[in-house]
């Protein structure tokens, strides 16, 4: 059966030999090297051609906003450089199938809100994707405000993605079994996303909505588990924190709706999908989500108006983007 709708993927990752080198001259291992299953996907990261788009087509996959996959280490600047012109080669070859998310240094916050300027102004890109930490700093820190400034003065997106942190794994998650477990249970198993959700209420609370306000910032797997807890962090933020001293301008539910938007990104399931769908609507493969956008269409959860939204039409409006028809 056809879906009636072009598709449009935000979360579609590649990766870079200049990263690689990269963590060579740091010595840092290659994780998608040495981690055994991880491994299993390195060929196609690293490959942006036939075997991509015929995937694409198959699987009715109209434009993919490409990016690179989340790294081990912070990044330098040149290195960032490297892979954003790398990147803006393939999507010069196959304008009507890719689009980019810029690498940014954040590092080095002047540096990476110079490099976003010219991805987005020079290369054409859609906005930036920036791994979750920085060599386990969060963001809260005003030190990378600027970065964030930068993109609400051009007027993109900052998809803020899950990556690795050695600093909670060794805390929360290795146990009683092996490590590849323990490695799991730190990245897509769970940490990655509880980590990603709680960085979101960490910058909520670092006051970052307020002093940007027309910051816009883009969460993945159907909102990393936000939208299950939301109700109950916004009544806590709303009553309780004001009492502690913390009294913000713009409330948490006002963010959500304004300020936040979120992709399935590999999670391919309609239960979840329920959750998100009442509090807001908005390294897998393209048929299990094409699988999934037939199940929800099926389900009955969600009108026409609001999947062809889902498909395509909110990326169109919020990267400033078409779609092949």
């Amino acid at each position: 059966m056809a879906f009636p709708y072009p598709l449009i993927t935000l979360e579609e990752h590649f990766l870079s030999e200049s990263v690689v080198e990269f963590y060579s001259a740091n010595s840092r291992p290659d994780p998608y090297q040495e981690t055994i299953l991880l491994r299993r996907c390195r060929e196609d990261l690293v490959e942006i051609g036939d075997i991509r788009l015929n995937s694409m087509k198959e699987n009715q996959v109209s434009l993919q906003i490409l990016s690179h996959a989340a790294n081990a280490l912070a990044l330098d600047p040149q290195t960032c450089i490297k892979v954003n012109d790398e990147l803006a080669k393939s999507v010069q070859q196959h304008p009507e199938s890719f689009a980019g998310f810029a690498t940014l240094p954040m590092i080095d916050p002047g540096a990476a809100s110079k490099e976003f300027r010219r991805c987005i102004k020079d290369l054409n890109f859609v906005g930036a994707l920036i791994d979750n930490n920085c060599n386990g700093r969060f963001y809260d820190d005003p030190f990378f405000w600027p970065v964030f400034e930068t993109a609400q003065d051009l007027d993109v997106p900052i998809y803020l993605h899950p990556s690795y942190n050695d600093q909670t794994k060794a805390l929360l998650f290795e146990g009683n079994y092996p490590d590849a477990i323990a490695q799991t249970l730190s990245m897509y198993a769970w940490g990655w996303h509880s980590e990603n959700a709680l960085h979101i209420i960490r910058l909520f609370a670092a006051g970052i909505f307020d002093k940007f306000p027309r910051l816009k910032l883009i969460i993945g797997h159907m909102g990393e588990m936000l939208p299950f807890q939301l109700d109950r962090i916004i009544r806590i933020s709303g009553q309780q924190w004001p009492m502690a001293g913390l009294k913000l301008e713009r409330q948490l539910r006002q963010v959500w709706d304004e300020n936040l938007w979120i992709t399935t990104s590999g999670m391919f399931t309609v239960a979840p999908m329920a959750t998100v769908l009442r509090q807001y609507y908005p390294f897998t493969r393209n048929e299990w989500g094409l699988q999934f956008l037939r199940e929800l269409k099926e389900s009955g959860l969600v009108t026409e108006e609001v999947l062809e939204g889902i498909a395509y039409k909110n990326a169109e409006k919020l990267l400033g983007i078409k779609a092949k028809r």
